[in-house]
């Protein structure tokens, strides 16, 4: 997964004032926790005493995951959005063929299989989900559950470890260049919590 896919979201969090870096990831290639690894020895390259992370999809797994298996890495806060954390509808559908496996690559194979961790200890999360159901998922995963954002369900977003969590009318690729979710990002970033009226 190429880091530009997080360019616009990069842009609108650097409009606010972040400094941001992004990331390339082989999810076909390498394992969960080979990508987790790689991503640590990234953020420790970057030298910094606090590092927030905003991960899509997959790229929230990997940081999950990092931050699971590496404890000593700086503070700061995650922001996952529209990450399959729980058992994933339209991962199983794929999975059920060979075709959809080799589509699935090594990372989310680790991921279906190992057991989810529900804390991680010093670490504020918040989750953004999708309700806008357009995306490729409908396609290969007939009857995906509603609300869901076109891939992944609002119910499979579901962390215990989240301290605030905010579903959007937004697709899951439709999270990667909205305004409107660069904005809750941000919110949470600096407070620890989602704009939300009346909160």
């Amino acid at each position: 997964m190429h880091g530009v896919v997080m360019q616009v979201q990069r842009y609108y969090l650097a409009r606010m004032g972040f400094d941001t870096v992004r990331y390339s990831y082989p999810s076909m290639r390498l394992t969960l926790s080979e990508n987790a690894d790689r991503l640590a020895q990234f953020a420790r390259s970057l030298r910094a005493q606090r590092i927030h992370w905003v991960g899509h999809s997959l790229g929230g797994l990997v940081i999950l995951r990092m931050l699971e298996r590496e404890l000593a890495l700086p503070p700061g806060r995650v922001v996952l959005l529209g990450v399959p954390y729980g058992d994933g509808y339209a991962q199983r559908a794929l999975a059920a063929s060979r075709l959809g496996a080799r589509l699935l690559g090594r990372s989310i194979a680790e991921w279906v299989e190992i057991n989810k961790p529900d804390k991680f200890p010093g670490r504020e999360i918040g989750v953004i989900a999708g309700s806008l159901a357009r995306g490729l998922g409908r396609l290969v995963a007939r009857g995906l559950p509603r609300p869901n954002d076109g891939v992944v369900t609002v119910a499979e977003t579901w962390l215990a470890a989240a301290c605030d969590r905010i579903v959007l009318p937004v697709s899951h690729s439709g999270m990667l260049i909205s305004r409107r979710v660069a904005r809750q990002c941000g919110a949470f970033l600096r407070a620890g919590k989602f704009d939300t009226p009346g909160a």
